[in-house]
């Protein structure tokens, strides 16, 4: 397995970030009740990750130690800026679902810990597949946690209803708390199958 394969699959799984390394769950819980913005987040997330990644990794040798925090804030915060005045432009509807946490983005602790940990003490293409597979981890994870509350929470699916007048949706699963069950309900299933696979060896 080659050295950038497993940068780039390590947040696809084994470090799946809402899950295993319980980063990101601001955004998790508080856009998440639909799957536009599970995704629309994800994905903004995504881009500010990667590029902080590889601006960072390039810089590094730049930064010093002491001021390397305020550093990377800065940086990561310029991305962000970019991210809300493009969603202002041309992604209106998306900018007002997801509000006050596209610049909150900022201080996502996701992001801000790649830097830290990855992105200031490793090269250019190791950084950008560490934040590709970081970011595309927490954007299926997202939009796998919008997809369930939208449809289990609400019945629809982007607006649109999916059964008939009859159905009763669990409306517990769209609030607050059902993206805590929603999340602890997904983490058991992954645990499960980790068990399985260790059994099978």
């Amino acid at each position: 397995m080659s050295v950038l394969w497993r940068d780039f699959s390590r947040g696809l799984w084994k470090q799946l970030p809402p899950f295993r390394l319980v980063l990101g769950l601001c955004p998790t819980l508080a856009v998440t009740a639909t799957l536009a913005g599970g995704v629309g987040m994800g994905l903004a997330t995504t881009f500010v990750l990667v590029c902080s990644n590889v601006l960072i990794s390039l810089l590094r040798p730049l930064i010093h130690p002491k001021v390397r925090i305020a550093v990377f804030i800065t940086i990561i915060a310029t991305f962000v800026v970019l991210v809300e005045m493009a969603m202002q432009a041309w992604l209106y509807p998306l900018y007002q679902l997801l509000g006050i946490f596209i610049p909150l983005i900022v201080v996502n602790c996701l992001i801000l810990g790649r830097a830290e940990a990855f992105a200031s003490k490793y090269g250019v293409l190791r950084s950008f597949a560490d934040g590709i597979g970081m970011g595309l981890g927490f954007t299926l994870s997202l939009a796998a946690i919008g997809l369930f509350r939208e449809v289990v929470g609400s019945g629809t699916l982007g607006g649109r209803a999916l059964f008939g007048e009859s159905f009763e949706p669990f409306t517990l699963i769209g609030k607050a708390p059902g993206a805590f069950i929603t999340i602890g309900c997904f983490l058991a299933v992954m645990n499960g199958i980790d068990r399985m696979k260790r059994r099978s060896r």
